[in-house]
Formats: C-alpha cells, structure tokens, sequence
C-alpha cells in the first residue's frame, strides 16, 4: 500500500518537487525507452491513451518515434490535473483549502513510537516548520514531506512527463485540459480513512534506499512498457484494501472511460496522458472501455 500510495501523489508534488532544486539523478538513462501507448479511435475520432511517470529525474530519455507522430497527430493534451511546477501557489492553494482542521494530535503521535525519530528528521530536512505540520491532516503532512523525498532521490517536477507532453502542446498552441482540478484530485486524499493517511505518512519517511528502489522498478517497468508487470504491482498494493481501490483508482477509471467514450463522439484527436497505473490490468481504463466494446489499438 505505501509503494502505491506513493506513485499516486507524486504528480500532485510535481509543483513541490519544483520549486527546489533536485539532487543528482539516480536513475540511468535507458538506451530505448517504449512506454505503452494505445488508441482507441472510430470513423472520425482518434483518442490516443498514454500511461505516464509524474516525476522523472533530469534528462532521462523517454520519446520514441511512434509517440512523437501520435503527439504530432493530436489536437490537443487531456492530462490527470494540471500542475503548475513554475508557480506552485494554485496547488499550494487548493492544498490550503482542505489540508487544516482542529484538535488534531501532534503529527509524532500518528506514527509508531519506533518511527518517531525517523519522522523528526524528514521534518528537519524538509524546512517546514513542526507546528504548521501538527495542525495538517495526516495525508497533507505526507504530502508535503513526499516532495522533500522525491527531490532527494534526483527526481524534477519539470522532468515528469506530463510536463514535457505540455510543453510539446502548448509550443504548438494546442489545447491542454485536465480530467480533475487540483482540489478534486487532493479530495481523493482527503477523503481517505485515516489509517490509509498514516500508511502514507509511514511512506513518507522511509529511506531514501527504498524510495530509490521502488522507484527505480517503477520507472524500469514503465520505460519498457511492461504493462502487466505495472499491473502485477498495483493489484498487489491494492487487493489488501478494497476501500482504497474503489476510491483512488476504480471510481476515477470510470469517470475517464466515460470520458473519453463521450469524446469520441466529436471529431478529431486528442492525446489523454494520465498515471501508467490507470491503463493497466484488470478495472483499468482500457479493459473498462474494451468491456463497453471500444477496440484499442496498442500502438507501442
């Protein structure tokens, strides 16, 4: 559940990651990155369906051939939310508005008393200051100390490829829309029970051993496009918890495969790039559509 988690905020920290600089690159740079890419398309309508790493260390190689001619084939970029990594204040903001509320314990209390050392320290190398952290809800915390975590591990909010798609789009003056605002998707985190919050605190402070690790099996799967390996490890973190699943990731499917099955009946083309976890395996987005009788095509 933490490894999960994880890779499900880290867009929202995009703006977060950004707004200091990053430490080294951990990754390495694969000599042929060929992250899955699909279409579903009828008579007049092409939607392509691209499965994304939100945060990605600096200068790592992930355009292929056939991706670039489906960007260039595509009139506009439909991505999860839309992050502003320059200007960090609309997310800082929309954060704001749900991260505060009284009589909460002090954030040391909501972990084991053996984590409590590890968490004074994330707080001390984050900059933010205890106080503001104890009056957070705990996912808000989490958040916030994620971001510090990302930067350590090398990786750039500007890097991740949602910002690199937009910048291609917005360069060519196509539109650019999101599935969610900023506040409805830190709503999902917001409504969460607060043992799943404390999970991801826990996360929050884990070493940066281990967030290397998971994040360098995250980004190898996805750099191949093995898509059933990205499966294999979202079933597993999510089968323990039902609640969870429905909420952060079966409910927003469907609202996206509706989406796009409602964009399909306008002409033209469009590019929709969200988490590669939401396009993979079973309740994803594609068998979602495949299950409506959609065929989608995997181009790469």
């Amino acid at each position: 559940m933490l490894k999960m988690l994880r890779r499900l905020v880290a867009g929202l920290s995009a703006a977060l990651v950004a707004a200091s600089p990053a430490a080294a690159a951990t990754a390495r740079v694969p000599q042929s990155a060929r992250p899955a890419l699909w279409a579903v398309s009828d008579a007049d309508t092409t939607v392509y369906l691209f499965g994304t790493i939100h945060l990605l260390p600096e200068h790592y190689q992930w355009r292929s051939p056939k991706l670039e001619r489906a960007v260039q084939g595509s009139q506009g970029l439909v991505v999860e939310t839309i992050v502003d990594t320059k200007d960090p204040t609309k997310m800082m903001g929309a954060l704001t508005s749900l991260a505060f509320s009284p009589g909460l314990p002090p954030l040391a209390a909501r972990v084991p008393p053996d984590k409590r050392g590890d968490l004074a320290n994330a707080i001390k190398a984050s900059g933010f200051a205890p106080q503001a952290l104890d009056r957070m809800e705990t996912w808000a915390a989490a958040f916030l100390l994620l971001g510090n975590q990302f930067r350590n591990i090398g990786l750039k909010g500007g890097e991740g490829v949602e910002m690199g798609l937009r910048t291609s789009f917005a360069g060519a003056g196509k539109p650019i829309g999101e599935l969610e605002s900023n506040v409805e998707q830190l709503g999902f985190f917001d409504r969460l029970p607060e043992s799943a919050q404390r999970a991801l605190l826990l996360g929050s402070i884990s070493t940066q051993q281990d967030m290397s690790k998971d994040f360098g099996g995250m980004l190898a799967a996805w750099s191949r496009g093995d898509v059933k390996a990205i499966a294999r490890t979202f079933d597993h973190d999510l089968d323990t918890s039902p609640e969870l699943k429905q909420a952060l990731i079966t409910q927003r499917n469907h609202n996206w495969s509706r989406w796009i099955e409602q964009r399909l009946a306008t002409p033209g083309s469009v590019m929709v790039a969200v988490g590669a976890g939401h396009l993979a395996g079973k309740g994803s987005v594609i068998s979602m559509l495949e299950k409506d009788g959609f065929k989608v095509r995997r181009l790469q």
